[in-house]
């Protein structure tokens, strides 16, 4: 088997698998609460900034995953009671408050670490032959992860009764209320839970991108991308997605560069939003 088309396959699907893990919390704040998150990139940017501070500390790297969970709460927290309480039912509002979220993030984290580009170890290296194809180890552990993560979550949302409260918020979150589903906290674990899934999807992907205050720009146009594409409130939208246009984007840039790729996949979205808006998996 050519080795050469092997490593393309494989590269391919790194992509579609990390853009699924990168757009799960996203798929989870504007899929059960309706909360278009626009600051979801700058959550991915503040795991991989907790992933280089533990190094920088000369700490394991495995330490980012709890300080990751632990900011994103004394984060996510205020601005759930503060701000997006108050708009669960003004999707507008929301976009505009948490997109100003998003800047002031960038601003503290700017402040903190400074704008230049910073990078991350692997905390394993080497590589794997695949049918005599040469791939990174770690990148095979983060797909790994990634399908795990997703498959425990898909898991956890059918068979769990906080789960299945959550169905209920979703469908009609004033009967939830009216039998005794305490509404309030649970959307603002939805949302906390949709900000820490973030943060560690920038905890795996620092070792292998350049870490910088800008990074989640790209990330949170990627997520809104696949739930365009793939359709909100279903895992399957959300894989379906990942693997339209995360697989297009690899096929484009392979062929032509980065930039192209990147062109066709937002082509591809406005074409999605433009005929087919409820996207390929309807809830």
């Amino acid at each position: 088997m050519d080795s050469v088309l092997i490593a393309n396959g494989l590269n391919i699907s790194f992509e579609i698998v990390t853009l699924a893990l990168v757009a799960m919390g996203l798929a989870v704040t504007l899929g059960l609460l309706g909360v278009l998150n626009l600051a979801h990139g700058e959550f991915v940017m503040i795991g991989a900034y907790c992933a280089f501070f533990v190094q920088e500390q000369g700490l394991s790297y495995l330490w980012a995953f709890p300080l990751v969970v632990i900011v994103c709460i004394v984060i996510g927290w205020p601005v759930e009671r503060s701000i997006i309480r108050a708009l669960y039912s003004r999707p507008f509002d929301t976009i505009l408050a948490t997109w100003g979220l998003s800047l002031l993030l960038r601003e503290i984290v700017e402040f903190f670490f400074g704008p230049g580009f910073n990078s991350v170890d692997q905390p394993v290296s080497g590589t794997v032959n695949i049918f005599g194809a040469d791939y990174p180890l770690y990148q095979l552990l983060v797909m790994l992860i990634a399908v795990l993560l997703i498959g425990s979550l898909v898991a956890w949302y059918v068979k769990s009764s906080t789960g299945r409260r959550i169905q209920a918020l979703v469908d009609n979150p004033n009967l939830a209320k009216s039998v005794g589903i305490p509404t309030i906290a649970l959307a603002r674990n939805t949302f906390i839970f949709g900000l820490c899934l973030a943060g560690i999807a920038g905890v795996l992907l620092a070792p292998i991108v350049a870490v910088h205050p800008g990074m989640g720009i790209d990330h949170v146009l990627k997520s809104f991308f696949v739930l365009v594409v793939g359709g909100l409130g279903n895992v399957v939208g959300l894989v379906v997605g990942s693997g339209v246009i995360g697989g297009a984007e690899s096929i484009v840039a392979a062929i032509l560069d980065r930039t192209a790729g990147y062109t066709f996949v937002l082509i591809v979205a406005l074409l999605f939003l433009w005929k087919k808006p409820g996207g390929l998996v309807s809830r």
